[in-house]
């Protein structure tokens, strides 16, 4: 059986779980509300105790591997709307930086413009640095494609390392060219 699977999913006080007859799950805490619907074998139960646990019907491949999957994407949803998930950048390179104007991230990127982004709907940015950016949540998913999509406007380069790098990413370094060879 399943070792994160059979773990009981602790629920914080302040946090209401509501299991809808399709399997639709809607968790709400004091930082947002947050629906997923789940496969329609797993059965979410609590027990006496206000603990949640996931089980399975049988012992199939298939219902195996949801198991483990359908218990931590649950326990994400308890953990978002109560802690939040955030996820810090770092800008590395002269003249690189980024700047709030609203709710739009503006950077510059070395480009002959400016990039800016718009934060989606439950997502806040804040740039406590002007090379660092933290984007939080209560959607882990959505946190962490969202950090994704600002790293990909300039990936970290191999040879002298700069671009947009999640904290403590760490970037292997190439060695550049070398003089002409001889003959």
């Amino acid at each position: 059986m399943s070792r994160i699977g059979r773990m009981p999913v602790p629920v914080p006080v302040g946090v209401e779980i509501k299991v809808a007859d399709d399997n639709t799950v809607t968790v709400k805490g004091p930082k947002g509300t947050l629906t997923q619907r789940f496969h329609p074998e797993m059965r979410l139960t609590q027990d006496e105790s206000g603990e949640w646990t996931v089980t399975r019907p049988n012992d199939q491949k298939e219902i195996r591997s949801l198991h483990g999957l359908t218990r931590t994407l649950f326990n994400n949803m308890v953990v978002g709307v109560t802690a939040g998930f955030t996820r810090d950048l770092e800008i590395q390179g002269v003249g690189y930086r980024a700047q709030l104007q609203g709710k739009q991230l503006v950077m510059n990127l070395g480009y002959s413009h400016q990039v800016v982004m718009e934060a989606p709907q439950g997502i806040t940015v804040e740039v406590p640095a002007p090379t660092k950016i933290s984007v939080s949540g209560c959607d882990k998913q959505a946190v962490g494609q969202f950090a994704a999509n600002i790293r990909e406007k300039r990936p970290p380069e191999p040879y002298k390392g700069k671009g947009i790098r999640y904290a403590g990413e760490f970037v292997r370094r190439k060695e550049g060219k070398t003089g002409a060879k001889k003959k």
